[in-house]
C-alpha cells in the first residue's frame, strides 16, 4: 500500500512523534509513506522518509486555498491507497482539499483524544459533523474516545475501531542523576497547554511539601504557557521545583524519578504513562479519558478527576510505599500489548479492512512477512 500521513507541523508533541514512528514501522512491512505537515516548524521529526510541507497559513485555515489545492496535487502525484489525518487541523485541511479538487482516496481519521470537549459551540458542531461524513473511517486511541467521538456524530457508528498509541523498544535508558540528591523526585513529562493542568498539578505539589519538604518536582517540557507559569513560581521563590524545557530523550527523566504525575484535564490515551510502565517507574494520575483503560489498582494509582487532596496523597503512598508489584504488572502489560510493531500491524489490519469495504472485488498487495 502506498499511505500518506498528515501531521499539523514539525513538532515535539504526541500525535506528531507516534505517526513518523508508525510510518517507519509501516515501511519495514514493505509499504511506501510519506508524510505531509500543514504548517512549517522546527521539530526535527524521528523519520527518514518524504515530509513535506504544505506550508499552509495559520491565519487562513478556513480558506486556505492555496495548501488545500497543494495537498490536491500531492495526492494526485503519489497516489495513495489511504490517506490519514493525524488530529489537529489535518481532518479539516483533507476534507476541505478532497471537496473542492475531487480527489477520491480513502480518508481515515485518527481520533487521539476526546473530540466532544473540544465543541464548545454548535457552529463547531456543525463543522465537525461535516469533517466526519466525508471520512471512511476513524481509527480511536482509546474506548473511551471512541464512545466520545460516537456520542456526537452517532452517524459513525460501524466506521470506527480503537488502536491504542504504542512504544519503540529501547534496549537501554541511561539514567541522569537529579538534584538535590537526597531528595525524592517527581516528574511531569508534558507540553505547557491548558489540557495538562499545570497550575493544578503546582497546587497538588504545594499539599505535598506540606506533608514533606524533601521532595523536589520536574517539569520536563515546553508549550505556549510554560513562561506566564514559569513566572508564577519564580514569584513565590520555590526553590522545590525545576523546569526543563525541552528535551531530546525524556525517557531518562523518566526512568530516574521516584514517581510520574499526570493530573490532566483531557487525555486520550497519553503516551507519557505508558513510558512510565516502561520505564519501571510507578504512575499517579487523574481518571481522565482512556486512563483507566491502562492504570488499574495492579499498574498504578487512579484518581477522580480533579480531586487535588487524594492525588497529593496518592503520591506521598507511592513516595512511601512498595511498589515493586505495580511497576512489574505495568511493565509486563507495556511490553505485551503497547509496542509499536504490534500496533503497526493493527493500523495495516484496518486499512486492508477499509480498502476491502471501498471494492470488495479488489486484491490486496503484499505484504513483508518478516
Amino acid at each position: 500500500m502506498k499511505i500518506l500521513h498528515l501531521i499539523q507541523k514539525p513538532q515535539n508533541r504526541g500525535a506528531e512523534i507516534f505517526t513518523c514512528q508508525l510510518s517507519t514501522h509501516l515501511i519495514s512491512s514493505c509499504h511506501e509513506v510519506k508524510i505531509v505537515t500543514l504548517f512549517e516548524g522546527e521539530a526535527i521529526l524521528p523519520f527518514d522518509g518524504e515530509i513535506i510541507s504544505l506550508k499552509a497559513s495559520s491565519k487562513n485555515r478556513f480558506f486556505d486555498i492555496p495548501a488545500w489545492k497543494k495537498l490536491a496535487c500531492i495526492v494526485k502525484d503519489f497516489n495513495p491507497d489511504i490517506i490519514q489525518a493525524n488530529a489537529g487541523d489535518t481532518l479539516k485541511y483533507a476534507v476541505f482539499s478532497k471537496k473542492i479538487f475531487g480527489w477520491k482516496t480513502p480518508l481515515i481519521s485518527r481520533n487521539a483524544s476526546e473530540v466532544g470537549r473540544y465543541l464548545t459551540s454548535p457552529l463547531q458542531k456543525r463543522l465537525n459533523s461535516l469533517f466526519y461524513k466525508n471520512v471512511d473511517f476513524v481509527i480511536s486511541v482509546s474506548r473511551a474516545s471512541k464512545i466520545d467521538i460516537l456520542n456526537h456524530f452517532p452517524f459513525l457508528h460501524g466506521k470506527t475501531k480503537v488502536i491504542p498509541i504504542g512504544l519503540e523498544a529501547v534496549s537501554a535508558i541511561k539514567e541522569i542523576n537529579y538534584k538535590p540528591e537526597k531528595s525524592l523526585h517527581i516528574v511531569h513529562v508534558g507540553g505547557f497547554t491548558f489540557e495538562k493542568n499545570h497550575p493544578g498539578l503546582l497546587r497538588i505539589f504545594r499539599k505535598i511539601l506540606n506533608l514533606n519538604t524533601n521532595i523536589h518536582l520536574h517539569l520536563v517540557g515546553d508549550g505556549p504557557l510554560r513562561r506566564k507559569i514559569e513566572i508564577g513560581e519564580e514569584e513565590k521563590n520555590l526553590d522545590n521545583i525545576t523546569f526543563h524545557g525541552f528535551v531530546n530523550n525524556p525517557l531518562s527523566y523518566i526512568k530516574s524519578a521516584d514517581v510520574l504525575i499526570l493530573p490532566s484535564i483531557i487525555e486520550g490515551l497519553p503516551g507519557v504513562l505508558l513510558e512510565a510502565m516502561y520505564c519501571k517507574t510507578p504512575v499517579v494520575a487523574y481518571n481522565v479519558g482512556g486512563i483507566s483503560e491502562i492504570i488499574t489498582e495492579q499498574t498504578g494509582i487512579l484518581v477522580p478527576a480533579g480531586d487535588e487532596e487524594a492525588f497529593a496523597t496518592a503520591i506521598m503512598k507511592i513516595l512511601e510505599g512498595n511498589n515493586d508489584e505495580k511497576i512489574e504488572q505495568a511493565y509486563n502489560m507495556v511490553r505485551k500489548s503497547f509496542m509499536n510493531e504490534t500496533i503497526a500491524k493493527k493500523f495495516i489490519e484496518a486499512y486492508e479492512k477499509v480498502l476491502e469495504d471501498r471494492a470488495p472485488m479488489g486484491s490486496k498487495k503484499a505484504v513483508c512477512k518478516d
